[in-house]
């Protein structure tokens, strides 16, 4: 199998401070995530009539209430569960039917090829959020059906980076040698070609974690994703769209919410591709 120029281990990461940031906030989202009920400070349906639009810090209120009296940062300590498994599922999907796809695209080549790029090449065609917006239209809307569709929207790119990974291995000597001495393509595939590929896909989930957090919250903003009375940093937003101008921390926090998560999410992507990528080792 293939060897990387120098050893990656525990102690490289260590080292790699872009790593460990992202890390940081991506495990501060899994926190908040599993231990919802413990750190919320309210309820999160339950409403204070007498802090209706109340600011940070009023009545109690960490983050201030919405226009419902909620208790705004105990929904977004709710939704951060949402976001991460919309994320999990969403790129879970789009990983494992864009690898076999790409695998057999790029391993098989020829008719499998031309026809697997080509049908990804017309769904890429179309813009990626409004693809989604699409298949919510004919799917319906819900959690599952949020998740389906941002997962089959990610397909095409996760069968293109895995079909260009496996070009660049299968004609490499050691699989070229398990073909000579007969081993089946299944054994090849299995035992040389998807080990040689893992981190292209570890990269590619993590930067594409993001992109799912975003759709997610871009579907539940139209109303087509995540529904009422769950808690959805996109839905959030929705509610406050109306209120800029006399409640702006209805809007404000949601946002920060969704942008230092994805910042999280891209920047660990950024880092593990410096350090698992073998061509940008020295």
């Amino acid at each position: 199998m293939r060897r990387s120029g120098r050893p990656t281990g525990v102690s490289e990461v260590r080292l790699n401070k872009q790593i460990l940031f992202g890390l940081s906030i991506v495990l501060l989202n899994v926190f908040f995530a599993i231990f919802a009920p413990l750190i919320a400070t309210h309820e999160v349906d339950e409403m204070d009539f007498f802090y209706i639009f109340a600011k940070p810090g009023e009545g109690g209120h960490i983050l201030g209430t919405d226009d419902y009296g909620r208790d705004i940062f105990s929904r977004l300590v709710y939704g951060s569960r949402i976001s991460l498994v919309v994320g999990v599922i969403a790129v879970g999907i789009g990983a494992m039917i864009g690898t076999v796809l790409g695998i057999v695209a790029g391993y098989f080549g020829g008719f499998f090829d031309a026809l697997i790029m080509r049908f990804m090449d017309s769904l890429l065609s179309f813009p990626y959020v409004l693809l989604a917006i699409a298949m919510m239209a004919v799917l319906g809307a819900g959690l599952f059906n949020a998740m389906l569709a941002i997962g089959i929207v990610m397909v095409p790119s996760f069968s293109r980076i895995v079909r260009s990974a496996v070009l660049n291995v299968k004609n490499e000597e050691f699989v070229l040698a398990a073909r000579t001495l007969g081993a089946s393509h299944l054994w090849i595939i299995f035992h040389h070609i998807l080990p040689n590929i893992v981190p292209v896909l570890i990269i590619y989930s993590s930067l594409n974690f993001a992109g799912a957090v975003i759709s997610e919250a871009t579907l539940s903003f139209l109303g087509l994703g995540i529904q009422p009375p769950t808690p959805s940093w996109g839905s959030m937003l929705a509610e406050a769209k109306n209120y800029l101008q006399t409640a702006p921390h209805m809007a404000l926090f949601p946002g920060l919410a969704i942008l230092f998560t994805c910042l999280g999410f891209n920047i660990l992507g950024d880092g593990l591709r410096d350090l698992l990528d073998p061509r940008l080792k020295s």
